[in-house]
């Protein structure tokens, strides 16, 4: 998780919400990415989504059972799906997204009995940096106007 907020600061500094995230399997990291929407003028690059790709290229499928992935928020509702998707088996984030977050705070998406494929879900690693990332993001971006 650590490294995921390394890659929160690195989208932060580039102007971007700060969010990062890792798929890792067997203590290998397979994928990693962080948000990139301004940058890349597509509002699906999120962290999730661009580690889910790197990583499906990693492993040339896109399917991705026995991985964990680290992410520095919960994950919205587009991400939420894609976890599914992707048959990620575990899912670790950091703090909650009160407005937004489609795995515990609005919706139970990722392991919701309504599907066919639920990943476990675990919450609250590094919640109070990822969580302050946040705060100080919309802050400064309230302050600036």
């Amino acid at each position: 998780m650590r490294q995921a907020l390394h890659l929160a600061r690195e989208a932060d500094a580039a102007g971007e919400v700060p969010v990062g995230a890792l798929v890792v399997s067997k203590g290998t990291i397979l994928g990693a990415g962080r948000n990139r929407p301004i940058a890349s003028s597509d509002p699906s690059s999120h962290a999730e989504i661009e580690a889910l790709r790197h990583a499906a290229r990693t492993v040339g499928n896109y399917r991705l059972p026995g991985t964990t992935l680290y992410v520095t928020i919960e994950p919205c509702v587009m991400c939420a799906g894609a976890i599914v998707l992707a048959r990620v088996e575990r899912l670790v984030f950091g703090a909650r997204d009160l407005r937004f977050g489609a795995v515990r705070s609005k919706f139970a998406l990722a392991d919701s009995e309504l599907l066919n494929f639920r990943a476990r879900v675990e919450e609250g690693l590094l919640a109070p940096e990822a969580g302050e990332l946040m705060t100080r993001f919309f802050e400064r971006r309230r302050s600036a106007g």
